[in-house]
């Protein structure tokens, strides 16, 4: 992978369910991503398991065209307040410029609220979950692990491993028998799954 494309952005907030996006942000590390932490200021943020994070950038200084990918963590903030609800209107900037979104538990009920998946397939924890938002766009729910619709991926909490297999399609980091593979490795502990990886190497 070229080391000159756009970096991958990672919301990071308080209570930020920090093991959601572990294996998205690790293997597109390693696939040369750089990954750069956003968050409401450069502030120091804590997330849920205690894990202190000083972003790298503020919110108001990220822009779509300078990103691969905007990932939006759960966090219990997303259901608590409108403390979050910049980062669902900044999701809206880079889906309306064409570049992807990928949300998991608590941000897919912020984007619910900001109308972003009215008009799109998408899943998250449960249906209803999304419906207590009071969004138009409950005939879009798919009952799946992740969802991909066009540019925006999401997924329930219970689901970070096909979160990642999502991503890595979208940006075309695996594809294929490889991706599938991936998954397996990771979701199914399969061990048959390792050596297909290592042939790929």
């Amino acid at each position: 992978m070229s080391s000159s494309r756009r970096p991958v952005h990672l919301a990071v907030y308080d209570t930020l369910a920090d093991w959601e996006t572990g294996h998205t942000t690790a293997y597109l590390a390693r696939a040369g991503y750089g990954i750069r932490t956003v968050g409401p200021t450069r502030e120091p943020v804590r997330s849920i398991g205690g894990l202190c994070v000083r972003p790298d950038l503020a919110l108001d200084d990220v822009h779509p065209e300078d990103s691969s990918l905007l990932i939006l963590p759960g966090a219990d903030l997303w259901d608590a307040s409108d403390d979050l609800a910049p980062f669902a209107r900044k999701a809206r900037a880079f889906l309306d410029a064409g570049v992807p979104v990928a949300a998991i538990c608590g941000a897919t009920a912020g984007l619910a609220r900001e109308g972003l998946l009215d008009g799109r397939d998408h899943t998250s924890a449960v249906s209803f979950y999304l419906a207590a938002t009071g969004y138009e766009g409950g005939e879009r729910y798919v009952d799946a692990d992740a969802v991909t619709d066009g540019k925006l991926i999401t997924a329930g909490p219970t689901e970070p491993v096909a979160f990642a297999r999502e991503v890595f399609r979208l940006l075309g980091v695996y594809e294929g028998e490889v991706l599938d593979a991936w998954y397996r490795l990771f979701h199914d502990s399969d061990a048959e799954a390792y050596a297909v990886l290592e042939r790929a190497r």
